[in-house]
């Protein structure tokens, strides 16, 4: 069993930034992926960003050039930086992850971020 805790959402004023970090129960290295999802109310949940365990990065048009995601190893955590911050990026942002083995995929509890205009 996997467990991903997310940290780090709060309220933030436009133009704002906000790190959110994603803590693994295990080494980070077991996983093929690792991503950041959000769900705004009334919307479908959608991916912000992701990246592999060779270090490929992918993002949502939405938040490119805004917002960077990393591996912390030494943490085995995810983190994802979100930097000029808008009040569309609001909503409940998810850790999820796919273990390379097994190929399961895994969700954190969700983090709230709120982005006022």
């Amino acid at each position: 069993q996997v467990q991903l805790v997310e940290s780090g959402g709060g309220l933030v004023q436009a133009g704002g930034s906000l790190r959110l970090s994603c803590a693994a129960s295990r080494n980070i290295v077991t996983f093929s992926a690792m991503g950041w999802y959000r769900q705004a109310p009334g919307k479908q949940r959608e991916l912000v960003a992701a990246i592999t365990s060779g270090g490929s990065t992918s993002y949502a048009n939405s938040v490119k050039g805004r917002f960077s995601i990393s591996r912390a190893g030494a943490k085995n955590a995810v983190d994802l930086l979100m930097n000029n911050l808008k009040p569309e990026d609001t909503a409940v942002y998810y850790c999820n992850a796919r273990t390379r083995l097994t190929d399961l995929e895994y969700w954190g509890q969700g983090t709230q971020v709120t982005v006022s205009s």
